[in-house]
């Protein structure tokens, strides 16, 4: 096997979570998946710079990853689940990993990846990995100004 195609298993097992995306509904399984780590994580994974550096590196792999899987599995595949990872890193970035928030975070990230509000439906028709991955950064933008919305107001 030639090294293009030992790559290609490996963009297939990033998009695919090790396995996760080929389950029937992935992407809710592989975002509970991410909150289970994060609330695991919770001390070690606290500060600013983990939390940015874990985003980043889930939404820059995940673009290159399901670009080259596009080819292979189609565009925005069922398959390719690390968006999901990518929109829940995001909707949870900066809140403090408690239970409540965790789980909160997860089911206001799900209805926004399912229901798509505004225009985040037309982000799926970028072409490449980027189109795979906006959509759910974008779910995961509104859930994450939803929960933070949330959370300040328990707080005063």
């Amino acid at each position: 096997m030639g090294r293009t195609g030992g790559m290609m298993r490996v963009h297939a097992m990033i998009c695919a979570c090790l396995g996760i995306g080929y389950l029937k509904g992935g992407g809710s399984y592989a975002a509970l998946v991410f909150v289970m780590i994060r609330y695991m994580t919770r001390t070690a994974g606290n500060s600013i710079a983990v939390q940015l550096a874990v985003f980043g590196l889930i939404s820059v792999v995940g673009v290159w990853s399901s670009s080259k899987m596009e080819a292979v599995w189609g565009k925005d595949s069922s398959k390719v689940v690390i968006d999901e990872v990518a929109g829940m890193s995001l909707t949870v970035l900066f809140v403090p990993p408690t239970a409540p928030y965790l789980i909160t975070g997860f089911v206001l990230f799900r209805f926004f990846d399912i229901v798509k509000p505004l225009y985040l439906r037309r982000l799926e028709k970028i072409p490449g990995g980027w189109g795979v991955m906006l959509d759910d950064l974008g779910a995961g933008l509104f859930a994450h100004l939803v929960l933070s919305v949330t959370i300040a107001s328990h707080l005063y």
